[in-house]
């Protein structure tokens, strides 16, 4: 894991992650997470690394995965990961199921967060998609996914205009990105195999199969914008 000063107690850390100190502890048991660090008179302490690698196992939880699917999962990633990659790893997860908002009030939106939020705060997580207002204006509903990477950008000085522009720019490309891509898997993969006359079981069979191609896709566009960000980045400092 990447060299982080551990600073949460496992009471800070299950409230950070939305778990019960009793899950914490399990996973821990299980070896999907690693133990605390100790400080002082023995009291365990958590990172970042650590509450990235929670939330991702719960995510991945949410998905379906057992835990010996959850193993083989983490076991993939690298031993240095550090906690923004595991919350890009999340945010990926949780794409592979659009409707997983939760619902939280601000006091437990401020827990989830780890810090308190300030009005501007929320505006910004809402411009990056991170929050949705409800018809309570103390109530949002939480994309779980993108929350831990939205408040990390909370730090960074850009304008709500900017955030708002960005977001709009991603959007375009990815619904743009969606469409082409819909068509080509329809009129080269759905529409010859349709004519072929499949029997009802071959058929089924083929759907399922279509629906575990989405995780690739989506891995496989976020992999390709980063490194099409990398080399802007890298050609705009020449």
């Amino acid at each position: 894991m990447a060299a982080s000063t551990p600073q949460l107690t496992v009471d800070e850390l299950a409230a950070r992650a939305g778990v019960t100190v009793r899950t914490l502890r399990f996973y821990t048991a299980k070896g999907l997470l690693p133990p605390p660090e100790l400080g002082p008179r023995r009291v365990g302490r958590y990172g970042p690394e650590h509450l990235g690698r929670l939330e991702l196992i719960e995510e991945l939880q949410r998905q379906g995965l057992t835990l010996a699917a959850i193993e083989r999962y983490l076991a993939q990633l690298p031993e240095d990961i550090g906690s923004l990659d595991l919350a890009i790893h999340r945010a990926l997860v949780a794409s592979w199921t659009p409707e997983a908002a939760e619902e939280a009030d601000r006091a437990q939106l401020s827990r989830r967060a780890g810090r308190e939020l300030s009005d501007t705060d929320v505006d910004n997580l809402v411009a990056m998609g991170a929050l949705h207002r409800t018809g309570d204006p103390d109530t949002f509903k939480i994309d779980p996914g993108l929350l831990p990477l939205g408040v990390r950008v909370l730090d960074v000085p850009i304008p709500l205009e900017t955030m708002l522009a960005a977001r709009a720019v991603v959007r375009l490309h990815s619904r743009s990105a969606a469409h082409d891509l819909h068509r080509l898997f329809r009129d080269t993969v759905w529409r010859p195999y349709r004519e072929s006359d499949p029997d009802p079981a071959e058929l089924e069979r083929m759907k399922e199969l279509s629906g575990q191609i989405q995780p690739l896709l989506v891995q496989a566009i976020v992999t390709a914008f980063q490194r099409s960000l990398a080399e802007e980045l890298t050609g705009s400092t020449e």
